[in-house]
């Protein structure tokens, strides 16, 4: 079963992702811990990198893209994909879909965590504290937020046509959200 996660920056995506991790014995892509894992080999990639995240940017469909390529041709991982934060954009929507297709692959569920702009300042500003993540400056959280519905919109178009598309009130608490969750991958 291979399932993509949307929502903004903070709407629990990790943490739904690592659930369904151990519930399906799958594999977690989140484009956040490659790009973080970039970072700290301190690449031409990595820098980069930062330097978009520090203009409240999204990192450019090729570098993702090429990362998340190596992921999806993985045959240990065939059918055990959990998309978290990816695809960002319909070009990355359209790159995985052919990966997929590519591979004998197709995407299972597709999860949206519809979270407002003032839940997720709440939750940064948290997390911010609790795990002291450098990409969870104040100043950069409403670019983001803002830079992630704009560009994610045209995204959860394209997929909302599928009737594997699920809409989930982000704001709930995490053990509503997965319970929501265990009801669509149950079925």
């Amino acid at each position: 079963m291979n399932i993509i996660l949307f929502g903004p920056p903070g709407a629990g995506k990790g943490t739904q992702s690592k659930y369904l991790v151990n519930k399906l014995n799958a594999f977690q892509i989140s484009t956040g811990d490659l790009l973080r894992e970039e970072i700290k080999k301190d690449s031409n990639i990595g820098k980069a990198i930062i330097n978009d995240m520090n203009d409240g940017k999204y990192v450019s469909d090729e570098i993702v893209n090429k990362l998340i390529e190596n992921l999806v041709s993985d045959p240990q991982k065939k059918n055990k994909l959990i998309f978290d934060g990816y695809p960002r954009s319909l070009s990355q929507a359209k790159n995985l879909n052919s990966l997929l297709e590519t591979s004998n692959q197709k995407i299972s569920l597709i999860l949206f965590l519809n979270v407002d702009k003032e839940t997720i300042i709440k939750r940064i500003e948290k997390r911010k504290i609790i795990e002291n993540r450098s990409d969870d400056k104040s100043s950069t959280i409403l670019k983001r937020y803002d830079t992630y519905m704009k560009t994610t919109q045209p995204v959860l178009n394209f997929y909302s046509e599928n009737p594997n598309f699920k809409e989930i009130d982000g704001s709930l608490e995490i053990d509503e959200i997965t319970r929501k969750i265990d009801t669509f991958i149950n079925v």
